[in-house]
């Protein structure tokens, strides 16, 4: 197994791995230390059924459907995610991380890229251990005990945007759930920022609007390139990124072409 950094902060390569076959201890043991050590990786050329990606994922832990989104047929933790040739809108194309509204947001996301565009269609990652590393200490220190309510609701949600991932429980818009501000990774221990732009409404015992300067600023910082890298996607390629501590955006930059991904979640702890 072969690890191969992408940016100096955060995305790897791995190689050497055929993902269809069940792993050994050892080697999923190094497999996990290098995901906590750069977040996201990727496998290139992967040729997996359906049981084999639902195989490997459920190696990092429970499964958990998609509250907005009907599984495969046989396969409910498998989130088709499709845009047609036809379509403009894409799935995901903000800065967020997955499911922050639920109480116990995903651990780990994986998307496996069944077929991809000649072009575009990359995702960006951003890194929120960075972005709280260099944040200065009077501000680490306010925004400590602060706790944000996430909600599903805070981007309005385009039903032409979840067509094509079957969408359901459209009445559950107004989920939500509380979580701190300065999350703290339950392995590694690292501190993390963790609020995003389309899924935190306001900190807790604060309006929206006294809240927003300050979510607005750490938004912005989000973007700044030196947290980030960039995947450019091929078919079959499998990315799995760290939920607790990234943040990531899928470019919509390919009208007129088609995208199939199928995508997996693991089930996470409260944040803490």
């Amino acid at each position: 197994m072969e690890v191969i950094p992408q940016s100096s902060v955060i995305g790897a390569e791995v190689r050497g791995l055929d993902l269809s076959r069940r792993l050994d201890g050892e080697t999923r043991a190094r497999l996990n230390q290098a995901f906590l050590e750069h977040q996201v990786l990727f496998f290139r050329d992967q040729q997996l059924s359906p049981q084999q990606y639902n195989d490997f994922a459920a190696g990092f832990g429970p499964l958990k459907d998609y509250m907005f989104a009907a599984g495969m047929d046989g396969f409910p933790y498998i989130t088709e995610i499709i845009k047609t040739e036809t379509e403009t809108e894409s799935f995901g194309s903000f800065w967020h991380s997955d499911s922050a509204y639920t109480e116990r947001p995903p651990k780990i996301t994986l998307l496996y890229a069944r077929q991809v565009p000649p072009r575009g269609g990359d995702t960006l990652f951003a890194d929120m251990y960075s972005l709280y590393d260099e944040l200065s200490d009077g501000l680490k220190a306010a925004l400590a005990p602060l706790r944000a309510i996430n909600s599903a609701s805070v981007v309005p949600r385009d039903e032409g945007i979840y067509q094509a991932v079957k969408s359901r429980n459209s009445a559950h818009s107004n989920q939500f759930a509380i979580h701190p501000v300065i999350r703290r990774h339950d392995e590694t221990g690292r501190r993390a920022v963790y609020v995003n732009g389309i899924h935190t409404l306001r900190f807790e015992g604060m309006t929206r609007a006294e809240s927003l300067p300050l979510l607005e600023f750490l938004f912005q910082r989000v973007t700044r390139p030196e947290y980030s890298f960039r995947l450019r996607w091929q078919a079959d390629t499998l990315a799995m990124w760290d939920n607790r501590c990234t943040q990531h955006y899928a470019l919509n930059d390919y009208h007129g072409y088609r995208r199939v991904m199928h995508r997996i979640i693991v089930e996470g702890d409260m944040p803490e």
